[in-house]
């Protein structure tokens, strides 16, 4: 069932409640008007005719004098046996006619002290009162005709039930109209949604005019639309560069492979060349795909911490030591170590570092300097890793984190070494939020690149 029919279906049943609701207050309130008004025309009466019998007024024509009963109400005063003393309508059926079909359960809305007549074509209400005048014992009785009154109320309840029963059916269509005309952009954006493919992912929900609900969940669809968007293009060129990576190396070894086929089982230098090709192709190739894996783990949030205590300036100053030992072109000093506990993944953290002074040895030319310095500033760690290679052009700072992003190769292979993959700094980058660790860069061409790494100290060491 569509939404818009559920919705019209709920509106008229609520409205049908509350029609009928409003009927059955609006009979009853008529009825209790009408009912009242009788009731006070016979206590009228009743209080008139009682002080008339208080002066003495004798029961003759001289007893309707200044008309002790108001106009409609019906008054016979009876005697003993029964027989009429006094009426002021001889019309009147006789009593023994009218009495026997005396209501036994009137209406809610009857005074208790009074009855209700009900005959085949005419209502009555009814009091009696007991009198007694000169010893003789008589009895008056009041009727009010409100058979007009009832009929009436029959006439407005049949009515009432007409109007309800269009205002319905009206209401009923105009719902219907209504719900369909407000659910329609929902229903464009099911149709746009079902229409959208991973080839088309570039179609839009059209955004209605009316600032409401449906307005903001086509702006949310779009938004989320932008996102899948970005996300499956930063997918596809994650695959495409991944294979353009892989089938760099992979070309490699097929090459020396055929080569070695031919000419390595004769000539030593041949083969030794292409043993040597294959091996750090199978290297690279190892170092990208371990990449590839640790990106993968963590997206999947299946990458594993192992945080502990340790003491940073001892591993920074392990790092800076091994980095001598491997960049005999440049000049690797360790300015200032701050000491300082942090709580951390030793192995994750050691190679966040290495990634950073890793890219300082590619990328600056040799004689270069590539420093490291750390300062404690309150409860954080200031490490600062800096170069004076080749640096990053501004407009490239903001991307080098992102997965395989690599500025003009002829301006970072510095000495003609080769380019990385594109991978460690995003690595980097995932490593220091996983550690609260924040990164701020300070780059400029030909000047060299300034990292600052502010690391949060251990509770107890602040």
């Amino acid at each position: 069932m569509r939404i818009s029919t559920k919705i019209t279906c709920l509106y008229a049943l609520i409205l049908a409640l509350l029609l009928t609701v409003i009927d059955i207050i609006t009979i009853a309130g008529v009825h209790l008007i009408l009912y009242h008004q009788a009731e006070r025309e016979i206590q009228y009466s009743i209080t008139k005719t009682t002080e008339k019998l208080a002066e003495g007024m004798p029961f003759t024509p001289d007893f309707w004098r200044d008309e002790p009963v108001l106009v409609g109400v019906v008054l016979r005063i009876t005697d003993e046996s029964g027989n009429t003393v006094l009426e002021n309508d001889a019309r009147f059926p006789p009593l023994d006619r009218v009495l026997p079909y005396i209501t036994k359960n009137p209406p809610i809305w009857a005074n208790d002290n009074m009855q209700v007549i009900e005959t085949d074509h005419s209502t009555l209400y009814y009091a009696v009162v007991d009198v007694v005048r000169n010893d003789r014992y008589y009895e008056m009785h009041f009727f009010k005709i409100i058979t007009l009154e009832n009929q009436f109320i029959d006439t407005l309840e049949w009515w009432l039930l007409i109007v309800n029963i269009l205002g319905f059916l009206a209401a009923l269509a105009a719902g219907y109209f209504l719900s369909n005309r407000t659910l329609q952009p929902i229903r464009e954006i099911t149709s746009t949604a079902r229409r959208i493919e991973v080839e088309r992912m570039d179609r839009r929900i059209e955004v209605p005019p009316s600032k409401d609900e449906v307005n903001e969940l086509a702006v949310t669809f779009n938004h989320m639309l932008d996102r899948l968007q970005a996300g499956f293009e930063l997918q596809q060129r994650f695959v495409s560069d991944a294979s353009h990576e892989l089938r760099t190396p992979v070309t490699v070894i097929l090459g020396y492979s055929d080569l070695l086929s031919r000419w390595g089982r004769e000539d030593k230098e041949v083969l030794d060349e292409g043993i040597a090709s294959i091996q750090s192709e199978a290297e690279n190739m190892q170092q990208l795909i371990e990449k590839l894996l640790f990106l993968a783990r963590a997206d999947q949030q299946r990458q594993a911490l192992k945080k502990e205590k340790l003491e940073m300036s001892t591993m920074l100053e392990d790092l800076m030591k091994k980095a001598q030992l491997v960049a005999k072109q440049h000049e690797v000093r360790l300015l200032e170590n701050a000491k300082g506990q942090v709580f951390a993944d030793p192995v994750m953290l050691r190679q966040m570092l290495r990634i950073f002074i890793d890219n300082s040895l590619k990328y600056t030319p040799a004689g270069g300097n590539i420093t490291a310095k750390s300062i404690r500033e309150g409860n954080r760690l200031h490490l600062v890793l800096a170069d004076d290679g080749i640096g990053i052009a501004k407009e490239d700072q903001s991307k080098v984190f992102e997965r395989f992003y690599r500025v003009d190769s002829s301006r970072t292979k510095a000495d003609e070494r080769p380019g990385g993959t594109g991978l460690g700094l995003s690595i980097a980058k995932w490593i220091a939020q996983q550690h609260g660790i924040s990164i701020d860069m300070e780059s400029e061409l030909g000047k060299g690149t300034k990292i600052h790494l502010l690391i949060p100290l251990a509770e107890n060491d602040e």
